[in-house]
């Protein structure tokens, strides 16, 4: 039987859009769940949405809305996010949800019963964005919130209280016996720190508000949001209800992590542990509390106008690139840095120039030398040795890397095996050896060697590009069983047979503009907005447009984000490759008159050549193709 792996990221709070940070934890838990599948383990993905507390409530009410309408639009949101970054998540749980209200309200009385939770009153300073209370002691030097650095609001009311206080030792305890229980290390010294200075009972209830889970014997208190979030891991699961069937194959299982942000590692790391043991449950789990993206100036604030927002980098950049960038940039246990010129330099040096141009290389000497077969033949160089041993050991550090959770030093020894891979090309100069007939069998030998570096790479690679890494096996004509973990034996592919035409899989992008066009993405300006050079009306005569009918529009063969569309202009029919497949339907083209650029200069898009250009005109929301209703085909647009 396969073992398990159950990874949650926390329920994200909605009070507004999803950031790269939000966006980062939910890429990385995607990683970890396919590669612990490509292992072979048994795995179950969960997110979702925390929607209740006051701060959801007064956002609502700030929009016009009412808070159900509020958390139905921003989950919806959500899910449309995840969709479009292929988020493999097995659920998507929301605490409004009625499988969620039970299992907290059940657990909240069964705590009561047994004296875990008692009624008394709280007074302290309260912090809305954060949902806590901090006593007089717990405030920064300005007297704010020591986490978000807001102004708190002194509040005295009736409270229901969970005796925090009691679990203390048997948090210290368990954390001793249990060293990796929660990482990075840094965030384990944190909270044992946070620990021994000593607990205080924890307020669990409100009775200031009314947008969240009743408390059934008191229905004028509400449960305080953390407590009904956390439970959320287990609910989702059927815990407490006849369909468990899943809490006890997951969370009873063999591997549970949480993934979650540096700044709600207490809630995590001591409330829920310390919730699960007054609730007779097992602490099954291991936290992991990852840093975060900040911007060149310091943290990542929607006050300061200063949050990047993932959709419009995926729309102009694509899914690979932003994954591949979010998941290296962060070191482990530290905070990673977002700025454009770091963004631009990732997809034109790490995919561009080492790992696209390797694979770009060693597909056209395949096809120049071998008539794209072949296998190997037993005639090696000097350095073929160093090449099998440097993929045996960057097959080793990635195991050891991934497992550790250390993402960023995984995919640096992919690119350890990339970088080797480029040099073994120098080092056997093949160009030289097709000159020497007797060195045929050499040539082809380096070849094979090539081929099979980049099968593993694309392995390897499987769990971060998505994209990418089905395109490899497609181009290097990899069968199914050979693109498996299990198959990561050098020499496993008896020969391989490539495609005729290589598609260069990352283009390199124009630093200047894309760093311009990154900045005012950053500044919320999400569309183009790059000021350009003044053009002259002889320039604007240069350019000819069409009125165009098309006759037939199908999806690129060889990439998601291309249409190939065949245009009638009057006097002919052209063929166009436009990157709008992601917003526009085949369908919805076809028999429509648009406006095309006909006197483009022609180039291959992914192995199919294009022969002019579409209009089309985008915002921050949608992508519409310029079209016309009396004009025939062939009409000058002028």
């Amino acid at each position: 039987m396969a073992k398990t792996f159950y990874v949650t990221t926390p329920i994200y709070y909605p009070s507004g859009k999803l950031h790269i940070g939000n966006t980062y934890t939910t890429v990385l838990c995607d990683a970890l769940k396919r590669y612990k599948a490509m292992r072979g383990y048994d795995t179950f993905y969960l997110t979702g949405m925390d929607e209740h507390g006051k701060k959801i409530e007064t956002v609502a009410a700030e929009r016009g809305l009412t808070a159900s309408e509020h958390v139905d639009g921003l989950a919806e949101e959500t899910r449309a996010l995840w969709d479009r970054l292929n988020i493999g998540y097995d659920d998507f749980i929301r605490t409004t949800e009625k499988r969620h209200k039970s299992v907290v309200q059940k657990n909240f009385e069964t705590l009561l019963e047994k004296g875990d939770i008692y009624l008394g009153t709280y007074r302290g300073n309260y912090c809305m964005p954060c949902e806590s209370f901090y006593t007089d002691a717990q405030l920064n030097e300005e007297g704010a919130c020591p986490d978000c650095g807001r102004k708190t609001t002194a509040l005295e009311e009736e409270s229901y209280f969970f005796k925090l206080q009691k679990y203390e030792k048997r948090l210290l305890d368990f954390i001793e016996a249990n060293p990796d229980f929660i990482t990075p290390e840094t965030r384990k010294n944190e909270v044992v720190a946070f620990i021994e200075r000593g607990l205080n009972d924890l307020s669990v209830s409100r009775t200031t508000f009314d947008w969240g889970i009743k408390v059934v014997s008191n229905p004028k208190h509400v449960v305080y949001v953390w407590i009904d979030a956390l439970t959320n891991y287990i609910s989702a699961l059927g815990y407490g209800t006849e369909a468990d069937g899943n809490y006890d194959k997951y969370w009873l299982g063999d591997e549970v992590l949480h993934v979650v942000g540096k700044d709600i590692l207490r809630f995590h790391a001591v409330y829920w542990p310390a919730l699960l043991m007054a609730l007779d449950i097992p602490v099954t789990f291991k936290l992991h509390a990852h840093g975060f993206y900040m911007m060149k100036d310091g943290k990542m604030s929607k006050s300061k106008g200063a949050v990047i927002y993932p959709d419009a980098v995926l729309k102009r950049y694509g899914l690979d690139e932003v994954r591949y960038f979010l998941l290296r940039e962060i070191p482990y246990g530290g905070d990673g840095v977002f700025t454009p010129e770091a963004f631009i330099e990732r997809i034109n040096y790490d995919l561009a120039n080492d790992f696209g141009n390797l694979l770009n290389r060693t597909l056209t000497m395949i096809n120049k030398y071998f008539g794209g077969s072949v296998k190997p033949t037993g005639a090696s160089t000097s350095h073929d040795e160093d090449l099998v041993s440097t993929i045996a050991s960057v097959k080793d550090g990635y195991v050891l890397n991934m497992d550790a959770l250390k993402l960023s030093q995984a995919l640096a020894e992919i690119w350890r095996l990339i970088s080797r891979s480029n040099k073994y090309i120098d080092e056997t100069t093949p160009w030289m050896l097709a000159k020497d007939e007797e060195k045929k069998d050499t040539l082809e030998n380096v070849l094979y060697h090539l081929a099979e570096s980049l099968r593993t790479i694309g392995v390897l690679l499987r769990p971060v590009l998505l994209e990418a890494a089905p395109s490899l096996f497609a181009q290097l004509g990899v069968p199914q069983h050979l693109q498996t973990f299990e198959s990561l034996t050098f020499g496993a592919a008896k020969n391989y047979t490539v495609v005729k035409e290589p598609v260069p899989m990352f283009p390199r992008l124009d630093v200047d503009a894309e760093v311009e066009a990154l900045r005012a993405i950053i500044a919320g300006v999400e569309k183009e907005t790059v000021e350009r050079e003044a053009v002259s009306i002889d320039d604007f005569d240069k350019l000819e447009l069409r009125v165009g009918l098309v006759v037939d529009c199908e999806p690129h063969p060889n990439a998601d984000k291309l249409l190939v569309v065949d245009v009638d202009i009057g006097h002919r029919t052209m063929r166009v490759v436009a990157g709008i497949a992601k917003q526009v339907s085949p369908k919805t083209l076809k028999g429509k008159k648009v406006v095309v650029l006909t006197n483009l200069e022609a180039t291959k898009l992914r192995g199919v050549t294009s022969e002019g250009m579409l209009l089309a005109g985008s915002n921050e929301d949608t992508l519409e193709v310029v079209t016309v209703k009396d004009l025939r085909p062939g009409d000058i647009v002028k």
